[in-house]
């Protein structure tokens, strides 16, 4: 991307340049841009939402750093970029899901709920006296027996992926996953692929206590946070599998 040429006109958000941006923009994705890396992969049997929690000094404790949140039963999301703005728009969406239970008496779908997180995203860079969230989410969840993984942008903008990855590290992840993703991967499958693509973006530095894991299955449309045992057990596969690999390169 070419340097920013603001000349003023980063001053407020409602203020396009000649060329027809809005820089106020720009500079939010540039937050999420510098914020670890999260992910989530889909796979024929659910989804998997995955964030490299990264702890910046040892006397932190891991789980004091939220980047996954439940928003519903069926539904989850994997944040990366300004924690507290993420938390804001956690709260909506939650809100939001609630009120479709109440309304019609159902789950709310994972479609309908990221159209209306990028739709509060969108005002927030039309208002003068406002600025953009400096957040991107990856919104996961099971509609019926059907898996949706999404992406939304600062701008309010959003897409469907079959897997995709934000941060810091989502250029080598979307290579990871452009080369090993198959339409046809199971769930243990789809969580080995996210760590695999974790492990690249973070050059090693991979371990049990920086990796927070969420499925979501089509069995029994519940969201479930891993507990670190069962992370602990993903992560001594992933490093025995990148022993194995390594040694056989030197051979």
């Amino acid at each position: 991307m070419q340097p920013l040429q603001s000349a003023g006109y980063d001053r407020a958000i409602t203020v396009f340049s000649p060329d027809g941006r809005l820089f106020q923009v720009e500079y939010a994705r540039e937050a999420v841009k510098r914020g670890t890396t999260s992910l989530g992969v889909k796979s024929k049997e659910g989804i998997v939402l995955l964030v490299d929690k990264r702890p910046t000094s040892r006397l932190v404790e891991p789980k004091s750093i939220e980047k996954i949140f439940q928003i519903d039963e069926h539904i989850g999301a994997a944040t990366s970029g300004l924690v507290a703005d993420a938390r804001v728009i956690i709260e909506k969406a939650r809100i939001e899901a609630q009120i479709n239970r109440i309304t019609y008496n159902e789950p709310i779908r994972v479609e309908t709920l990221v159209k209306k997180i990028c739709d509060m995203k969108q005002l927030y860079t039309q208002h003068g006296g406002v600025r953009p969230f400096g957040s991107a989410l990856i919104v996961g969840g099971v509609n019926g027996k059907k898996p949706r993984l999404f992406e939304t942008d600062p701008s309010g903008a959003l897409i469907e992926y079959k897997a995709t990855a934000i941060g810091a590290g989502r250029p080598i992840a979307m290579e990871e996953f452009e080369r090993k993703y198959r339409d046809d991967i199971t769930l243990k499958e789809a969580i080995d692929l996210a760590l695999d693509a974790v492990y690249e973006a973070t050059e090693g530095r991979t371990t049990a206590k920086s990796i927070e894991i969420a499925t979501i299955t089509t069995k029994d449309r519940k969201f479930r946070l891993l507990p670190d045992e069962e992370v602990k057990k993903y992560v001594d596969e992933l490093l025995e599998r990148k022993k194995e690999e390594k040694e056989e390169k030197e051979e």
